[in-house]
């Protein structure tokens, strides 16, 4: 029988990451290439960020799973306003379509793919990209954007053009 190899052994035998640990007061996170700091308060009613904290309104005996279920919906939004307003600006550069962008989860996808088959089309954004510096995603997302259809001017019952 052949012996094991040892690197096998060490990937096998770590622990997977502890959810109690990683969803607690003080737990850095990526957002917008830098790490913002998480913060249990009592005294805000939504979750805003405040010189790099987030301040989520939930009280320091909160269970890891509320900070999580907390933390990641303003990530989410905050991804969702921002993704929205890139594709915007990019779509006007470009001079294609504007489609608006909803959130991926999928692990193994790229950043930003375009889904323009069926009635919904759309910007499938990943979520983990809030993660990147500003210019990243402005890349990412024109990128995309660019390789879209032109858009079709419309004008109105007397030839003109509409904007």
């Amino acid at each position: 029988m052949r012996a094991r190899n040892p690197q096998l052994s060490l990937r096998l035998e770590t622990a997977a990451p502890s959810a109690v640990v990683r969803w607690c007061e003080g737990t850095r996170l990526p957002y917008l290439g830098v790490e913002i700091t998480l913060h249990l308060s009592r005294e805000c009613r939504e979750a805003e960020l405040r010189e790099g904290t987030l301040h989520l309104p939930l009280p320091p005996e909160a269970l890891p799973r509320q900070i999580q279920d907390a933390a990641e919906a303003w990530l989410q939004r905050e991804a969702l306003t921002r993704f929205n307003e890139t594709a915007q600006r990019q779509a006007v550069r470009h001079g294609t379509v504007v489609l608006p962008c909803v959130l991926s989860f999928a692990t193994r996808a790229s950043w930003v793919e375009a889904d323009t088959k069926g009635e919904a089309q759309c910007l499938r954004c990943n979520c983990r990209l809030i993660g990147q510096a500003p210019i990243v995603i402005e890349q990412v997302i024109g990128a995309v954007v660019a390789a879209l259809p032109q858009a079709k001017p419309t004008f109105d019952l007397f030839g003109n053009p509409v904007q």
